[in-house]
């Protein structure tokens, strides 16, 4: 059976990237998706995934969505629940602090923390006991970084994803923050190739993620098998923040085990 069989799931930024991955795990999984971005060029979708535009900065498309999710074929409101979300919109500004301006940080804040919780905030009614909340969060707001903006809001989504655990465990819906490493995006493709060289020899696996990788990880933490995991962060990285500049370090050293 498959393991999402009839649960119905929300997920943002589903054009590309992660978000998109995720809707493509969901369904194979057996969810019903409505697959949510800014601009599709097609909205139709096929028979388990349903496209919505959406700009997760404005609470008043989320409160269209929430409507539209909330009423049946007949037209009953909250007659269909909804089993999850997934808030995988995202933008970068790479601007350094002698460059940032205000309103870099605005428009990262938007998307990447304030849309968030807006969606949770929207959508929270339609979901019973059970449900799963997923931030995907980034290994930027768990380490300085360069773009500083982007990195603020990536650490604000930390906050926002535990203090949203703690207000809507009660309810029985679980939250979590999933934080990816370096990649291979649309919004990756674009680093300059130095930050890719960086990054990989920053990583103990030695090599970049799929988006597919980091779908993985939040499909589970949709499910019922992660039911007593709430409030927590998953790094998705191939041990780029783990070892906390340790490993030039140890490279530096040489072989782990020297000869007696």
């Amino acid at each position: 059976m498959e393991a999402h069989a009839g649960r119905r799931y929300v997920v943002t930024g589903a054009a590309s990237g992660i978000g998109a991955a995720s809707v493509a795990a969901l369904a194979e999984a057996g969810a019903h998706v409505v697959a949510a971005d800014l601009v599709w060029d097609e909205l139709a979708a096929g028979e388990k995934v349903e496209r919505v535009a959406l700009d997760v900065a404005n609470p008043l498309q989320w409160g269209e969505l929430l409507a539209q999710l909330g009423s049946g074929a007949d037209g009953a409101s909250g007659a269909m629940a909804l089993d999850g979300l997934v808030n995988a919109a995202g933008i970068t500004r790479r601007a350094r602090l002698d460059d940032v301006t205000a309103d870099d940080f605005a428009q990262a804040f938007a998307v990447n923390a304030i849309g968030p919780a807006l969606g949770m905030q929207a959508l929270a009614p339609l979901m019973p006991p059970g449900s799963s909340i997923v931030n995907v969060g980034s290994a930027a707001g768990t380490m300085a970084h360069y773009g500083i903006a982007y990195g603020a809001s990536k650490w604000a989504l930390r906050g926002i994803t535990k203090t949203a655990a703690m207000e809507l465990g009660p309810r029985g819906i679980r939250v979590n923050l999933v934080s990816p490493g370096f990649i291979e995006t649309p919004m990756t493709a674009s680093a300059p190739d130095a930050f890719r060289d960086v990054n990989l020899a920053s990583t103990p696996l030695g090599r970049t993620g799929g988006p597919e990788e980091v779908a993985a990880v939040i499909v589970h933490l949709l499910s019922p098998d992660a039911s007593y995991v709430t409030g927590t962060e998953i790094a998705v990285d191939g041990g780029l923040t783990g070892h906390g500049g340790g490993l030039p370090i140890a490279r530096s050293m040489g072989s782990a085990h020297p000869q007696e």
